[in-house]
Order: structure tokens, then C-alpha cells, then sequence
């Protein structure tokens, strides 16, 4: 697909946060109650191979970030220019609203700055830019990507990653306060301007920066701001693993002095919560090889440490959870003869049918949280081939052994070709695919870690006829990691099923046992007949984070850890 920039042209949103004094920034807590579905995803950004676009020295890059409303793409935030640098480390943060429920489009663009004058808008001043959605990011936790320039042209060997980390208010974050005492002093005429950078030490050996102070001019014993960072991003849920601060003399050229260095763990901080202190010897090996009696470099103290823990959403995706979807589709004959333009299940090459709009909208979401991006799908009420006997839970690709299809575009496929093969009956049960996407939820359930969760969409052109087991399926499943998603198509009464979304009471099984959770999302799609399809995937989706939350708090599962990936490369050393 060809890249076309032109993000400068977008106006800016105003500046919600600190300024550009620091060297980086921490996204701060909202003050506000966050919203039920929304919750805040930090975005970090690094690039390697940038194109060189300046004669004397390399290129001075900046990122763009910019978010896609309403068909515009607007700039969010830009980050802070790194200086002769064509394999940046970004220390700004980026910070988004996330939504589970919608397709939110992001592109980075590159640029190469030009000092007081800013980033141009010229293509001789573009290095590359890159699209994804904020669902692929939160999926993947780090996702690496080419630059393109416009029309579609590689951007040489550039590469940029992005990795994200969930904060929600005040969720997840631990606030740190540092100072340092008799730094050595590296300025001829005038004291050191000192710098701390934090950096993680992954699994597979590469570091990632997880904060830059601000600069302390002139002065060897500075107090730097205290400053808010996610534990995920801090420690990756491990409090003994290593991280490594370093202390530079800031240069304006981009060539910082190293002062020292010292490891510790998140562990090891945490001795400095309430009254106490820690502190470090901050170390040149250099000079601990060259100087008979030295000491130290200056010493680094941790002056506090505060600390919330609280599992969102976001916690168990960035986990490693993956959602499953399945959809089951109504073949009753109250939809009308498929080869008839009046039928719900008429294919109109040019017009989507309700079914296939329902389908991919709802689809369209899920499919950025699923790494193998194979859906199952089912059909009910119809006669199958070669007996053709009634089924309610057969594969619609017609392989019993594996009723998964290649993406939402192969669920569509298979919709399509199944069509000419049944013969349209019923009643309408959906009691069976209940059951049957339950018994895989319960072999999951087994494993007690926070792995995989279910969706099931059914689409449905009736009030279902089996209302007793439908109930008594839903309440059993309720007590499993999955939730149900019912759409309704067409003009039928759908009152009834109002009963089975648990919005206007707790719905119970005919021997009266109620729900575990409200599991059950009920609407008719006529109500979004003249919407845009991802209106109804925000109704119909709006809900599943909080029930994958409830799920897993009910069943006292953490968070899985973030699995270690395969590293794409170094991402380069502080400059």
C-alpha cells in the first residue's frame, strides 16, 4: 500500500503534559475516573539505519505520531530530536487512549529536524513513516517495521519499533525519586550538566530504555524530578531483574560523557519505600581498572518509592492472552431461500449482506488480539451434507477435524461457499455451540493461567427455540473464560431475547441459579442498520474487557508475564 505523508500540514493537539524542558517524559496519572473501557497505552519508539539526509553530519531525527479521525490523519505528539543520530532511542513517550472496541489507526512518520527552524515538511526532510492499529501494538507488545517513503518506495534498510506498556490512572505505576551526590565533574570551565537514564536488561540480552531525566545544568550534586513509570515497563512483572542507570554529562552536540554506571533491581529499590534510602556507588570500569584507590564517580540515592498494583485489561493482552473468536451463524429457513434477493442470506456481489457486515465488524476488532489469526466457525439449524440430517454446531468449511478458517476473510469465504451445499430448517438451538465452545473454555480453564479467552458472536435471524438450555448453557459458561456476543438480523420480535443479556436483571437458569457474570451481550442489528459497521462492534464489544477482568479476578490468575521475543536487533547504545 503506497505511504503518503503530509502529517505536518495536520494541526497539533494542544500540549496536555509537562513541556519539552526534560530530555523525557513520564505520562502522568489522569486525575479524572477513567472510563469503564478506556484505559492508556504508553508507546515507545526507536529506529535503526535512518536514511543520513544531511552533508556535514547524520541526520537529527524527530518522530510524528499521528491518529486517523473521521477518514484525517491528526498529529498527536511529537517527540523530543536526537541529535546526529541515525539509530535513535526515543526517550519521549507517547501516550494514546486505548479502546478494545475499536480500529484505531496510528502512522510514525520520521523526520530529519533542522535545529531552531523544527521538522520540516519537505520530502528531502522525511526519513521514512510506518502504519499500524493500536490493537496490533498492544497484541504483539513490540512490533518492528520498515520505513517507507511515499508511494510506496523502502526507506533504504530503516526499520522502526515501537513497543507499548498499559497504564489506567494511577494502575501499575511506581514513582521514583532520585538524586546524586559528587558526580565527577568532566567540563573544563564549568561543573558537569548531569543526566540518569534507566535501562532494562531483557531476556534476550538487548536493554530498553525505560526513562531519561531531565538535565541538571552545572551542578555535581543534583536532585532530579521525581517521575511515574509502569511496572511492566520497569521490570516486566520480574522484581529481580537487572536493570542498569547511567549517569551522563549532557552535550549539546549529541556526544555525552559517560560519568558512571551502577545495576540494581526493583527489589532492591523497593528498601527505599517510606523513610529509608537507598543509594549506589555510581562507577566508571575504566577508572576502577586505572586507579589504584578509586572509589567511585559520585553516588546515586534513591530519595523514595511508591508503588499501586492493580490488574486491568490491558495487563493480561500485554500478558500474552490471546482472544479466541468463534462465530456461529443461523441457517434456519425463517431467513428465506438464499438464491431469493428477499433472504437475510442473499449474496449480493455488490451489497454485503446484514450477516457479513455483522461479521466483519465484529471480526475486524478481535482478529488484532488471536497471533494465529484462525477463527472457528460454526453453523446451526440446517441440513448438512452427505445425509443432509439436521446439525446445530457443524463446521461451515465442512472439515469436523478443524472448523478454523485463515482470518475473517476466510470465514467469509467459507460463509459463501457452504451457502449452495445445505438446505436452510431448524429450530433455532444455540444451546449446542454454547456448549461446544465451553468445553474448549473449560480445557483452558484447567491450565490456571490467563492464556486464552473466548468470544463467541452468533448471528441469529430469531428468538432461539431451546430458551431453557440456552439459559442453563449460559450460566454453566459463565464460570469460564468466554463471553457471548448475540446479534440479531432482520425485522423479527426479539423482546425474548432481551432476557438473555443480563442488562435489566440477573439472568438464572430454569432451576434458578444465576449467572456467575453477565456474560451475554443481546442487540439487533437494524439499530445500526444506518451506522457505520464499527458503531456496532463499540456496542457489542464495549463490555469484554471488563468481563475478562471479572473472569480472571474470580479465578485469582495474574497476568501472565511478558513472554521474551525474538530480538529484531540491538537497538543501539546511548550516544
Amino acid at each position: 500500500m503506497p505511504f503518503s505523508h503530509g502529517a505536518a500540514c495536520a494541526p497539533s493537539r494542544p500540549a496536555t503534559r509537562r513541556g519539552a524542558a526534560a530530555m523525557g517524559e513520564a505520562p502522568e496519572p489522569s486525575s479524572q475516573a477513567p472510563l469503564a473501557v478506556l484505559s492508556k497505552v504508553e508507546l515507545r519508539v526507536s529506529c535503526r539505519h535512518l536514511l543520513d539526509r544531511d552533508t556535514l553530519n547524520k541526520s537529527d531525527p524527530c518522530v510524528l505520531l499521528l491518529m486517523q479521525s473521521q477518514g484525517q490523519w491528526m498529529e498527536v505528539e511529537r517527540s523530543e530530536v536526537i541529535k546526529s543520530n541515525l539509530n535513535p532511542v526515543f526517550a519521549k513517550i507517547f501516550t494514546v487512549d486505548y479502546y478494545f472496541e475499536e480500529v484505531q489507526k496510528l502512522r510514525f512518520e520520521v523526520y530529519d529536524s533542522h535545529g531552531h527552524a523544527g521538522v520540516g515538511t519537505h520530502d528531502d526532510d522525511f526519513l521514512g513513516g510506518m502504519e499500524c492499529t493500536v490493537g496490533q501494538i498492544v497484541a504483539q507488545k513490540r512490533v518492528t517495521k520498515p520505513l517507507f517513503l511515499k508511494y510506496g518506495k523502502f526507506a533504504g534498510k530503516s526499520t522502526i519499533t515501537v513497543i507499548s506498556e498499559e497504564i489506567s490512572g494511577n494502575n501499575g505505576y511506581v514513582e521514583l525519586a532520585f538524586r546524586a551526590k559528587k558526580l565527577d565533574d568532566k567540563d573544563l570551565f564549568s561543573k558537569s550538566d548531569p543526566f540518569l537514564e534507566i535501562y532494562r536488561l531483557d531476556d534476550d540480552r538487548s536493554e530498553q530504555l525505560v526513562y531519561r531525566t531531565e538535565v541538571v545544568k552545572n551542578n555535581l550534586s543534583p536532585i532530579w524530578e521525581p517521575f511515574k513509570v509502569s511496572l511492566n515497563s520497569l521490570c516486566s512483572c520480574e522484581e529481580k531483574r537487572k536493570l542498569r542507570c547511567v549517569v551522563w554529562d549532557y552535550d549539546s552536540r549529541g556526544k555525552h560523557d559517560f560519568i558512571g554506571e551502577f545495576f540494581t533491581t526493583f527489589e532492591e529499590m523497593q528498601k527505599a519505600m517510606g523513610e529509608n534510602k537507598v543509594q549506589w556507588d555510581c562507577l566508571n570500569p575504566k577508572y576502577k581498572i586505572k586507579k589504584r584507590n578509586y572509589k567511585n564517580s559520585g553516588v546515586v540515592v534513591l530519595l523514595d518509592l511508591k508503588i499501586h498494583r492493580v490488574y486491568s485489561f490491558l495487563d493480561y493482552i500485554m500478558g500474552g492472552c490471546q482472544i479466541h473468536f468463534t462465530v456461529a451463524i443461523d441457517f434456519t429457513a425463517s431467513n428465506g431461500d438464499p438464491r431469493n434477493s428477499c433472504s437475510l442470506h442473499y449474496i449480493n456481489p455488490y451489497q454485503p449482506n446484514e450477516y457479513l457486515k455483522a461479521l466483519v465488524a465484529v471480526g475486524e476488532i478481535c482478529q488484532d488480539y488471536d497471533s494465529d489469526k484462525k477463527f472457528s466457525a460454526l453453523g446451526f439449524g440446517a441440513r448438512i451434507p452427505p445425509k443432509y440430517e439436521v446439525s446445530h454446531d457443524f463446521a461451515i468449511n465442512f472439515n469436523p477435524d478443524d472448523d478454523e478458517c485463515e482470518g475473517i476473510q476466510g470465514v467469509v469465504e467459507s460463509y459463501q461457499s457452504c451457502l449452495p451445499k445445505i438446505q436452510l430448517y431448524g429450530p433455532t438451538n444455540v444451546a449446542p455451540i454454547i456448549s461446544k465452545v465451553a468445553r474448549v473454555a473449560a480445557d483452558e480453564e484447567r491450565t490456571k493461567e490467563a492464556s486464552q479467552y473466548f468470544i463467541l458472536l452468533i448471528l441469529t435471524d430469531g428468538v432461539v427455540t431451546d430458551m431453557a438450555d440456552t439459559r442453563e448453557a449460559i450460566v454453566r459458561a459463565s464460570y469460564l473464560p468466554m463471553s457471548i456476543i448475540i446479534v440479531g438480523v432482520g425485522n423479527a420480535d426479539f423482546t425474548d431475547m432481551q432476557i438473555l443479556d443480563g442488562d435489566d436483571g440477573v439472568l438464572r437458569s430454569p432451576k434458578g441459579e444465576p449467572v456467575l457474570r453477565d456474560i451475554v451481550q443481546f442487540v439487533p442489528f437494524r439499530e445500526f442498520k444506518n451506522a457505520s459497521p464499527t458503531a456496532l462492534a463499540k456496542c457489542v464489544l464495549a463490555e469484554v474487557p471488563k468481563q475478562v477482568v471479572e473472569y480472571y479476578s474470580y479465578k485469582a490468575f495474574p497476568p501472565r508475564c511478558p513472554q521474551p521475543r525474538t530480538p529484531d536487533s540491538d537497538l543501539g547504545s546511548p550516544q
